[in-house]
């Protein structure tokens, strides 16, 4: 039974990166029952952001950068999509002298600075007791380096591409792939009408489940993937192929943003880098069309076949959360209490082969978690493979790390 009148101590929970649909049910669930354990639950905005902002003075109004959160504050958003936090991309240990807190900057004028120092006293200031960060490897990776400052860190893993070691699905995942799924389809109606190639680029920086796993269920003929340099002309000869097979005359691929053509480079949008050392892809379906447009005479009988491209991009994080994205943050919020009720921290909940568990969470920065080419890709039809389905994790190919 839930201890109510007890004051057990302070949860604080942060979400960091994109957003996704599915954080906000996963505060709410945390929540709601962390307050009905007998703890108080400090919401804090914009990432590991708010936690390098906080000014460390009883009279100062810190409302911008943490609040405390109740019933009626997380019920209100626990089933939209995004987060009501807000996030960012902060690295407290790499902050660019232009982002460092205004009250900070006597003490801080490099380049690039770590901040560590004032995250550790600000969690002292605000009294967290535990800290629950939800995000992808790059927010977690900033977990770990606080669980070995000794923090009492739990992590909840949320990234659309899916790629966080230690488990087979992130938050977001679902809701991505149903999207990227939908529209293509949607798409189709055009695409056939102007008898076209259909190229959309979908997220998927280096991992490409993304696009694998909707190609698997129908929405495209072929999918290029970071995990594997393709050949455009390849590519060209198969899409032209499906296009002849297919009686109203098109056919589709999915593109992951950060897939390469053989011997090139990922196409970035600038030279703009982030925290964490990455810089915004978009533009490689673009370059895709580009040279399917130009070289599809040599597999058409002389004729240029016409494409339709098209970029995801935001359409399939924005809105709300689907079933499994509404039902897997309830259960990682619960897990990630489960483990404060028992006095443990250091792990990250997880979701593997069906059933939910937790890991260390040095996991998130041991190891990368990519699609595994010989297993679940046909670099020769540039397709997914699979050779059975017995015993496999609900998406199929997202059990390796």
């Amino acid at each position: 039974m839930a201890n109510i009148n007890k004051n057990k101590g302070i949860i604080g929970i942060l979400t960091g990166g994109g957003d996704v649909p599915g954080l906000n049910p996963a505060i709410r669930a945390i929540t709601i029952r962390a307050l009905r354990e007998g703890y108080k639950v400090i919401g804090i905005s914009r990432g590991w952001a708010g936690l390098i902002d906080i000014v460390r003075d009883k009279k100062a109004d810190n409302s911008e950068f943490y609040h405390v959160l109740t019933e009626e504050i997380v019920n209100k958003a626990g089933r939209t999509g995004g987060t009501f936090l807000h996030t960012s991309r902060t690295r407290p240990s790499h902050v660019p002298a232009i982002n460092v807190p205004k009250h900070l900057k006597h003490k801080y004028k490099d380049a690039s600075n770590n901040l560590t120092a004032e995250v550790l006293k600000n969690l002292d200031f605000i009294g967290i007791d535990y800290l629950i960060p939800m995000g992808g490897d790059d927010t977690l990776s900033y977990g770990v380096q606080l669980h070995n400052e000794g923090v009492k860190v739990i992590g909840i893993p949320k990234t659309m591409d899916n790629d966080v070691p230690g488990t087979d699905y992130c938050i977001g995942f679902s809701t991505c792939i149903t999207r990227i799924i939908e529209m293509t389809h949607a798409l189709r109606t055009t695409a056939g009408s102007h008898e076209r190639f259909l190229v959309i680029e979908v997220f998927g920086r280096y991992a490409g489940y993304t696009a694998l796993i909707p190609a698997m269920a129908g929405a495209a003929n072929r999918c290029v993937i970071p995990e594997y340099e393709f050949n455009i002309e390849q590519l060209c000869e198969l899409l032209t192929r499906d296009r002849l097979t297919n009686p109203s005359k098109y056919s589709v691929v999915l593109v992951s943003e950060g897939a390469t053509f053989k011997g090139g480079k990922m196409v970035f949008e600038g030279k703009e880098v982030d925290m964490f050392g990455h810089k915004k892809l978009g533009g490689v379906g673009d370059l895709v069309s580009h040279q399917l447009k130009e070289i599809s005479p040599r597999f058409n009988k002389g004729r240029r076949i016409n494409v339709i491209n098209q970029r995801l991009s935001y359409l399939v994080r924005c809105g709300n959360p689907d079933a499994i994205d509404s039902i897997v943050p309830i259960a990682f919020g619960n897990l990630a209490l489960d483990l404060i009720l028992d006095k443990i921290h250091g792990r990250m909940v997880s979701l593997r082969n069906g059933q939910y568990n937790n890991v260390p969470i040095e996991v998130v920065t041991s190891t990368k978690k990519t699609v595994d080419i010989a297993k679940y890709y046909n670099t020769e039809r540039l397709r997914p493979q699979y050779k059975s389905f017995n015993q496999k994790p609900l998406f199929i190919m997202t059990s390796d790390y």
